[in-house]
């Protein structure tokens, strides 16, 4: 059974820091795409930030780039979201997404982290 569970949401001020954790258990991680995604209270869901199967390419929403950084480690199985300089509108639920591209495409979600952001 295929679980990602996202860790390290929580309250913060404006300017703020929070690093978020996405660990993945059941799946060859290493051969997964892993994209973070937020969904604001009356919004859609949204990207946030993607980073290929072995983390050597990186792509970021632009309006997190130059403050979110995404990085991986597949001998742990898992990805972190490092946010910095904390916005109100970065407040959302955050959560993590592994695709798998291939003959047959798979798709997982986690249950989402919840990050709030005060003024």
């Amino acid at each position: 059974q295929v679980r990602l569970v996202e860790s390290g949401g929580g309250l913060v001020q404006a300017g703020g820091s929070l690093r978020l954790s996405c660990t993945a258990s059941g799946l060859i991680f290493s051969n997964y795409i892993v994209n973070w995604f937020r969904e604001a209270p009356g919004k859609e869901r949204e990207f946030v930030a993607r980073i290929s199967e072995r983390g050597v390419n990186t792509y970021y929403a632009d309006s997190v780039k130059g403050r979110f950084t995404i990085s991986r480690d597949n001998t742990k199985n898992t990805v972190w979201l490092q946010m910095n300089d904390l916005k109100p509108e970065d407040t959302a639920n955050y959560y993590c997404n592994a695709d798998f591209y291939g003959p047959r495409s798979y798709y997982y979600w986690g249950q989402g982290t919840r990050v709030t952001v005060s003024s």
